[in-house]
């Protein structure tokens, strides 16, 4: 079944003030996981509504926080989310972010006791849309990945973005995960009842498997790069440097601490959000050209195969967003039965199509990531 965006986003939105949510956070809420839909990134996308349904039923998340500046310079600041999901208070940084760029050239935003906040393109996608380059990182809640050499999962996905504005609008927006895909993926194919690809993930001995359940029940993701001897080691890297970053600059609970020691409110996941202008060292007309003109050059490498042209990060979601503005947003049966089931537990409207309600309530499957 597929769905128009405003409809796709009202949804989200429904429910979310189903769960007690301010009308005006759960628009922004709902805006950020339509956008990742939208761009083919179901992974963070209205599918993370099951996710956080199972979360606010076992840890506390402020459904109406006051997010608020603690700590203000000319080119940074320090948010506290109160306990809150993280898409407003995100998207609020980037926007402080951003006008601090415009007055001073930069700006950088660290957030602190937030949660979960949907893809991190949204937001360096507002930056480049400024015509300036973004860079977002956040830390997680879901521990599910081993440093490299170790026995014992330490780390989350642990994801960053980069983006930089192209002088036709074909911004380079880099987003990804420090593993070799984000868990979400990994519980919508247990959504859908699919198989994974090779590749993916181990289960709780360190197996390789295609079995979506092994890896969420005690198994591991796949780190970017895999094994130490084909360069597991950076993706190792990033991971750290992400919660430096996320975590450490914003005094948020690192992952690896215990799991009492964590905010009374919600996850204390902690976001770290940049922007700057390159007109600090150029024309920015000519910056964006540059740009264009590489990412071009990219585009334009002979293919290997030629059903499957070059592409530069932001190319591919750009061409589902394109489909689905026509088409639709597609939802699979199996989210749809459980997104009506959250709705009818919390007298939710329905606005999508009619599904035939399923007898078993929502599966948890735990990740935020």
């Amino acid at each position: 079944m597929k769905h128009p965006l405003e409809t796709h986003r009202a949804q989200a939105a429904a429910i979310l003030e189903s769960w007690g949510m301010a009308a005006a956070t759960a628009a922004t809420t709902a805006d950020v996981l339509a956008w990742a839909d939208l761009h083919g990134i179901e992974s963070h996308g209205i599918a993370m509504l099951v996710e956080y349904d199972a979360r606010r039923k076992t840890r506390p998340i402020n459904l109406r926080p006051a997010p608020r500046v603690v700590r203000d310079t000319p080119v940074a600041a320090l948010m506290d989310a109160d306990g809150g999901l993280g898409h407003a208070p995100a998207r609020e940084a980037m926007q402080l972010a951003i006008a601090k760029a415009r007055s001073a050239g930069v700006g950088m935003i660290s957030v602190r006791n937030s949660g979960h906040f949907g893809a991190l393109g949204y937001y360096t996608t507002m930056a480049a849309d400024a015509g300036l380059i973004g860079i977002a990182a956040t830390s997680v809640f879901g521990i599910r990945v081993p440093p490299t050499g170790g026995g014992e999962a330490r780390f989350g996905t642990d994801p960053w973005s980069f983006a930089a504005p192209g002088s036709d609008g074909r911004h380079f927006v880099l987003d990804m995960a420090t593993t070799t895909v984000a868990s979400g993926r990994v519980r919508n194919k247990i959504v859908e009842g699919q198989q994974m690809p090779p590749g993916w993930g181990f289960d709780r001995q360190g197996r390789p498997t295609l079995d979506p359940r092994e890896v969420m029940d005690g198994g591991f993701l796949s780190p970017l790069g895999g094994a130490a001897e084909s360069a597991g080691y950076k993706g190792y890297g990033l991971a750290v440097m992400v919660n430096i970053l996320a975590s450490c600059l914003s005094g948020s609970t690192l992952i690896t601490d215990p799991m009492h020691s964590r905010q009374p409110y919600g996850l204390d996941v902690g976001h770290f959000v940049m922007a700057f202008d390159p007109g600090m060292f150029r024309m920015p007309d000519e910056f964006q050209s540059d740009v264009t003109r590489l990412c071009d050059a990219m585009r334009a490498t002979p293919p290997v195969d030629p059903e499957r042209p070059v592409l530069v990060a932001g190319d591919p979601e750009r061409a589902v967003r394109a489909v689905r503005e026509r088409d639709g947003i597609p939802i699979g049966p199996g989210l749809a039965r459980r997104l009506h089931a959250l709705a009818a537990e919390t007298g939710a409207e329905w606005l999508f199509m009619d599904v035939a309600s399923s007898d078993a309530a929502p599966e948890a499957i735990s990740g935020l990531t």
